[in-house]
């Protein structure tokens, strides 16, 4: 868990992302309240612009895509370049729920600094990507797998 000192409330704009998320899921699902589905998780991003993109997962036994990188792709098909804020919700209410190592890995290898909407013992909280990656390697199509990087995370 994230130090306490590095929680923030959220804002305004993440409760109107956490009720995107959760919409797209409640209309989207494939599965009743206590079944399997496909479809049973519900993310949506923030833009630097204002803009709000959603996506619902696949799940699948090969790794099916996660929500929240379904969310991403359609932000990035839709012309967004600077993500600054992810949430991901399950269906029938199970509200917000955090990344997956796989996602946190990608926010963290993608979009740097992102801010992530967390369940907590007080209620949502945001936090940004790098307090959920502590000694992290970071990766790139340019240079692959790179050192320990101090300047975000020291």
């Amino acid at each position: 868990m994230p130090a306490a000192t590095d929680l923030e409330l959220p804002t305004g704009s993440d409760l109107l992302l956490i009720e995107l998320a959760r919409e797209v899921i409640d209309a989207n699902t494939d599965a009743g309240p206590d079944e399997d589905g496909a479809h049973t998780m519900g993310a949506a991003v923030l833009n630097a612009d204002g803009r709000m993109f959603a996506g619902v997962n696949l799940f699948h036994f090969t790794g099916g895509p996660c929500a929240e990188l379904v969310a991403l792709g359609t932000a990035r098909a839709n012309g967004a370049r600077d993500i600054t804020t992810i949430v991901a919700v399950g269906n029938h209410g199970r509200g917000v729920v955090g990344p997956c190592g796989r996602d946190r890995q990608v926010l963290f290898d993608y979009h740097p600094g992102i801010r992530v909407l967390l369940p907590t013992a007080e209620g949502v909280r945001a936090v940004r990507i790098e307090s959920l990656m502590p000694f992290a390697a970071a990766w790139s199509m340019a240079d692959g797998v790179g050192l320990f990087d101090e300047d975000r995370f020291g």
